[in-house]
């Protein structure tokens, strides 16, 4: 389980769990995975809180990250076995988070036998609007599972930076159709 997520369950603040686990007085076993990610090592009767499949998300924005989604992908495969919890599809795109159409991530979604989405960071399942995606899986007994929140605990300052990247996707997704038109006709006048 995730350091923030135990965090949460026991009612202490995520930035204190976060000491005690630098301090070593975390009250139970945690090892670090990544960089940034803290995983809690729960008793086996403690964490079957996930009932059925587990699908994990893994996404990245261009071609040349791919590297950073294999190791993305393997960050929360790892997850997965050590928490001992049945896996059911593992799927992993490049496409923009802005991108509502992606298909993998709906792939995922549609699928019954998954319980359970995870995924390393919330930016990586979406840019925004995330807590919509939560509260719709939520109200079919499903949910979204993030291992690592970030230190973006504040709700201003996450929607005065999903503001001007929303503004920028539609400035650049403007720029690219022109960008691509004026190509076509170009090609067309040839």
């Amino acid at each position: 389980m995730n350091l923030t997520e135990w965090a949460k369950a026991q009612g202490v603040h995520p930035q204190t769990a976060r000491r005690w686990f630098r301090e070593g007085t975390l009250p139970v076993p945690a090892m670090r995975v990544g960089p940034r990610t803290i995983l809690v090592n729960i008793e086996a009767n403690q964490a079957v809180d996930v009932v059925g499949g587990v699908g994990l998300y893994a996404r990245v924005s261009s071609h040349d990250q791919k590297a950073d989604l294999e190791r993305q992908r393997a960050r929360i495969m790892e997850w997965a076995a050590k928490a001992g919890h049945r896996v059911v599809r593992v799927e992993s795109e490049i496409a923009s988070g802005m991108n509502g159409g992606r298909v993998k991530v709906r792939r995922l979604l549609a699928d019954p036998d998954v319980t359970t989405v995870v995924v390393e960071h919330k930016d990586r399942f979406g840019r925004m609007n995330v807590e919509l995606v939560e509260a719709a899986l939520a109200a079919h007994g499903r949910r979204l599972v993030i291992l690592d929140d970030g230190e973006v605990e504040d709700d201003l300052v996450r929607d005065m930076t999903e503001v001007p990247t929303s503004f920028c996707a539609r400035l650049y997704g403007r720029r690219s159709a022109r960008n691509r038109a004026q190509k076509a006709l170009e090609a067309a006048a040839q």
